[in-house]
């Protein structure tokens, strides 16, 4: 799965650490060694029904929502996301190199097959719809003009539905958005993949157009 192309643009003369850089780089190195093992295995996989899927994916529902639509803001949907993104997140939860307390653990016990099953189940499901309610002008202006500075269409998408490795991002959760950037922006969070361009791209944002841009992918339809 090679990863998007695009070179983020850099305009406050910041630059992402060398140790960051590096240890991204190895990072990728890892993870798409491991899927590459992994893929022979995937590409066997049996087709699984309806039922099975959707008991696979039960567990998911409790943080995730029925349907893979999630109620809690800090939670992202997982309907209609690409089935490449989501198999990359739970390898990368699967191999530690992408933490949290409830995901790790559910993750490491998904086999490739699960893995294939999984991704290919959410992402034919209904994608979420944007928040009802009036719009903020000024705010949905600010996120075009992020959307434009820092070339986000080129991966995810003229609609922001994602592709491939790259998420969906169009009527994700606006908390949630937020947080993922941050988490970019500060290290916290490390992509493979499409995302592994995120770190770099999210280093250079400001609070201001982290709010600005998740506010305007989370109205997008």
């Amino acid at each position: 799965m090679p990863a998007c192309p695009i070179r983020p643009r850099r305009t406050d003369g910041a630059k992402l650490p060398e140790r960051a850089r590096v240890k991204a780089a190895r990072l990728f190195i890892l993870l798409a060694a491991t899927i590459a093992v992994a893929a022979p295995a995937v590409a066997a996989a049996p087709q699984v029904g309806d039922a099975a899927a959707k008991a696979k994916a039960a567990v998911c529902a409790a943080c995730h929502g029925a349907g893979g639509l999630s109620q809690v803001p800090n939670i992202p949907s997982l309907a209609g996301e690409p089935d490449q993104f989501l198999e990359w997140q739970m390898v990368l939860f699967r191999s530690g190199a992408r933490e949290d307390p409830l995901m790790s653990p559910i993750a490491q016990t998904l086999s490739d097959d699960d893995v294939q099953v999984l991704g290919r189940y959410f992402a034919a499901l209904k994608p979420p719809k944007p928040p009802a309610g009036k719009l903020d002008p000024s705010l949905m202006a600010a996120g075009v003009s992020v959307m434009q500075k820092y070339n986000c269409a080129s991966c995810h998408g003229d609609n922001f539905a994602g592709e491939g490795e790259a998420a969906r991002l169009a009527s994700q959760h606006e908390e949630y958005l937020a947080k993922a950037l941050q988490d970019f922006k500060s290290g916290a969070r490390r992509g493979a993949g499409a995302a592994g361009a995120m770190s770099g791209v999210a280093f250079g944002m400001t609070g201001p157009e982290i709010k600005a841009a998740a506010y305007y992918l989370s109205h997008h339809p």
